[in-house]
């Protein structure tokens, strides 16, 4: 079985978790050869209080790049802070990442104004991406690597690395399912010594029912609430889930299935979605082709309200009519929707629904969880609409999981990230009966490889 030790030498590769082992959020991985350092990701972790990749602001300087697998916070949150440390390298990313990732950190700063990141960091963070194409190798210095379709949001990617003796793929974010917008996670022809792998649903309970039922059951809920002359707010990320629910809920008034009522869309949602719709040759060719084919565009649909002015919001909340709300931040950690649950919550008519991971210590994993009152703004808010939860979720399930593990050929070491350790180290067993050696790393662990 291939050993893993803390002595570098020459013809190895070295593997360092910064953050997201043993959670989800702050992902930050570095990788070393003899000539080379690279970072894959650097986000932040959202919760009550921001967490911050435990990385020295030393490394940065003998940084070569930095390489994005996509545009979540928990995944390109610490870009600014990193550049306002003086770093002037490249971050490589698909083009829809580097738009996406502008407007998300945007967002970042208005919400947290991190005291330590500068006006110039975030300027030259702005001017240092390289875009690289799907499937289109690229060098840094002695490492050739290659973005793979995640299928995850717009723009994400499985990052393969190949040193001329080492493999390694990191997967990000994937999502093995076909959804409205993405094709699964491409899984042709993938070999790899070491795969570094997300288990944020990586429990041997967490199988997902068929999207379709899913999605039926949510239809009828938002039915009967509308019926009821309730409101509906939908949390989500701005990028990935959120265009994905907007598209289901367009589909299902025009075709009668939920009454036709408002959709207001809110926060960083709109900006997105523009991006979307002129990165649609990222998307599913089906849905392409639904665009070019046709006068109707799903992105531009007369049923969305952007909400643009906070006066807006006030009036949303007064009218009597039913509508639904869909709105940032897919957690509850902050934006528009604090807003609207302060304002809805103590009416048994509306309802709240999770369509997204909700982590450890975010309002949304509280909701989950039964909380029956709630600090927003420092006052307690009385929770008395509806709490439901639809796993239509951007990320493999155990079964996708298991997938794309079976699905990589020369594998050897598995390195299990980006969950709970719970469910980390229960796709760990999995991968041990596999005869492989699985890894779940820690916090500053560092690990060399030997193949």
């Amino acid at each position: 079985m291939p050993l893993i030790s803390n002595k570098l030498r020459s013809d190895k590769l070295k593997v360092s978790f910064f953050g997201g082992a043993q959670e989800v959020g702050r992902s930050c991985i570095l990788i070393e050869t003899e000539k080379t350092k690279i970072l894959l990701d650097a986000g932040v972790k959202l919760g009550r209080e921001i967490e911050m990749p435990d990385i020295d602001n030393e490394i940065f300087k003998s940084l070569d790049a930095i390489v994005l697998s996509h545009a979540h916070l928990d995944h390109i949150g610490y870009l600014p802070h990193i550049y306002s440390s003086g770093y002037r390298g490249f971050a490589y990313a698909t083009k829809p990442t580097t738009e996406l990732t502008n407007v998300l950190i945007s967002d970042y700063m208005h919400i947290s104004n991190p005291k330590d990141v500068t006006k110039e960091g975030l300027k030259q963070m702005m001017s240092k991406y390289k875009i690289i194409e799907y499937m289109e190798e690229f060098k840094i210095n002695e490492l050739t690597l290659k973005f793979i379709p995640a299928g995850h949001i717009l723009g994400s990617a499985m990052i393969h690395i190949n040193d001329g003796k080492n493999t390694l793929l990191y997967t990000g974010d994937i999502n093995t399912a076909k959804t409205k917008l993405f094709d699964g996670t491409y899984l042709k022809d993938l070999h790899a010594d070491t795969l570094i792998i997300e288990s944020t649903y990586g429990g041997k309970d967490n199988v997902f029912d068929n999207e379709k039922n899913i999605v039926k059951d949510m239809m009828k809920s938002i039915k009967e609430t509308i019926n009821k002359n309730g409101k509906i707010i939908i949390p989500s990320f701005a990028a990935g889930r959120a265009q994905e629910v907007l598209l289901l809920l367009d589909d299902h008034i025009n075709s009668g299935i939920i009454p036709k009522v408002p959709i207001y869309v809110d926060g960083m949602i709109n900006k997105a979605m523009r991006i979307h719709r002129h990165n649609v040759i990222y998307c599913r060719k089906e849905l392409q082709s639904r665009i070019l084919m046709s006068d109707y565009d799903p992105f531009k649909s007369k049923n969305f309200y952007p909400v643009e002015r906070k006066s807006t919001r006030n009036k949303i909340i007064k009218q009597d009519e039913s509508c639904i709300i869909v709105t940032t931040s897919g957690m509850i950690t902050g934006g528009p929707v604090l807003f609207y649950l302060s304002q809805l919550s103590n009416n048994n008519l509306n309802k709240i629904m999770m369509v997204g991971y909700q982590a450890n210590g975010t309002r949304g994993r509280e909701l989950q969880d039964g909380a029956k009152t709630m600090d927003i703004n420092d006052s307690k808010i009385e929770i008395k609409m509806d709490v439901e939860t639809y796993h239509l979720s951007a990320h493999a399930d155990r079964r996708g999981l298991e997938s794309v593990i079976n699905k990589i050929s020369g594998l050897k070491n598995v390195f299990i990230v980006h969950g709970e350790k719970s469910r980390s180290e229960s796709l760990k067993e999995f991968v041990d009966k596999k005869g492989l050696n699985g890894i779940v790393p820690q916090i500053d662990g560092t690990y060399e490889i030997n193949n």
